[in-house]
């Protein structure tokens, strides 16, 4: 039976269609699938409104917009360039972080894995404040791997921006590469994302985000401050892309082995911190995480993703179901609550009538 029902497909697009009218966001694409079947779309909206950017016009959304992908950066650019490097043998999961990386330094950070960074356990902070003025991208990147732990390794779940700033510049100390083109060889071109990456083309319709004080639209320049400040490139923010290329990642990445051994694609999916405050895989949020954002109803071994801009993704690997819906709430400022419930709404809606 196709997944997801008309009706239930219908009654979830309908509910995007409230949050625009409501002004919760600009527009969204919503794009729901399983496995390589036929996937079903709904566009709405703006993507980008001429009253908040001072443009000479609204500009509609269209299936070809990119969108300010930020946390979904994570999952979407950084994870798998991790996890290819240990299909590589080049790096273990539970390899020590500094083997791999000699300035992460400091108290206690001797202990911390590959494995922890991953699943937010690594004990270092959720956030700081990297951008300094006329600071080269290198000085910003060492700043943030020279950040020290605010708990043991181990011994607690926190969000975290640094681990995975911390996971970028191993990737690139590896690769001896830039973390983009790393991206761009080794998961890009092998999976087909043609309409994706950082740093975007000019000439490619891009959504809205939030203006800066100063005014002019931020089109093709990363939201995320401390990702602006690392040029655009950075293991935790800074991806763009398609709804379509988003899905693409989804499934081929993750409910197909043609990026990942299906092994290590089960590991990253699992519960990395069983016993603590909190619901992790490796990169990815699971059910019951304080910020697992998928209704009621999305299957218990269900996993999923999302980003301040107003992004969000799920998948459910026993069934091959997969969500992206990509929304430019940023572009109206920062109060998401709109959106968060929304992200909660469609993936009620898409089970209940299913």
């Amino acid at each position: 039976m196709t997944w997801p029902a008309a009706a239930a497909f219908a009654a979830a697009a309908a509910a995007v269609d409230d949050a625009v009218a409501a002004g919760n966001t600009p527009g969204a694409i919503l794009l729901a699938g399983q496995g390589d079947e036929p996937s079903l779309e709904h566009v709405v909206g703006l993507a980008e409104c001429a009253a908040v950017s001072g443009a000479a016009h609204d500009r509609p959304l269209t299936a070809h917009t990119w969108f300010d992908l930020a946390s979904l950066t994570k999952v979407m650019g950084t994870l798998p360039c991790v996890l290819l490097l240990c299909t590589d043998g080049r790096i273990g999961l539970d390899d020590k972080v500094q083997q791999h990386l000699p300035a992460f330094r400091g108290a206690g950070k001797q202990a911390v894995t590959v494995r922890q960074l991953l699943a937010h356990m690594s004990g270092l902070p959720a956030h700081r404040d990297l951008a300094q003025p006329g600071a080269a991208r290198a000085d910003i990147v060492d700043i943030a791997v020279a950040e020290p732990l605010e708990a043991a390794p181990g011994t607690r779940v926190v969000y975290s921006d640094l681990g995975f700033i911390t996971l970028g510049a191993l990737v690139e100390t590896v690769e001896q590469a830039p973390l983009d083109e790393v991206w761009r060889e080794r998961v890009a071109t092998r999976i087909g994302l043609a309409h994706s990456g950082f740093r975007p083309p000019a000439g490619v319709p891009i959504a809205a985000t939030e203006p800066p004080p100063a005014g002019s639209d931020r089109l093709g320049d990363v939201h995320d401050e401390n990702a602006r400040a690392m040029t655009g490139v950075a293991g935790h923010a800074g991806l763009f892309g398609t709804a379509a290329d988003v899905a693409t990642y989804l499934r081929r990445g993750w409910l197909s082995n043609d990026l990942l051994p299906d092994e290590l694609i089960e590991d990253a999916l699992r519960c990395q911190t069983d016993g603590l405050d909190g619901r992790r895989g490796l990169g990815w949020t699971l059910r019951g995480d304080r910020w697992d954002h998928m209704g009621r109803l999305w299957p218990q071994t269900g996993a999923g993703h999302t980003g301040f801009t107003g992004t969000c993704v799920a998948l459910e690997r026993p069934s091959g179901r997969w969500v992206v819906l990509l929304a430019n709430a940023v572009h109206f400022g920062r109060d998401r609550t709109g959106v968060i419930a929304l992200r909660r709404q469609i993936h009620d809606l898409l089970l209940e009538a299913s």
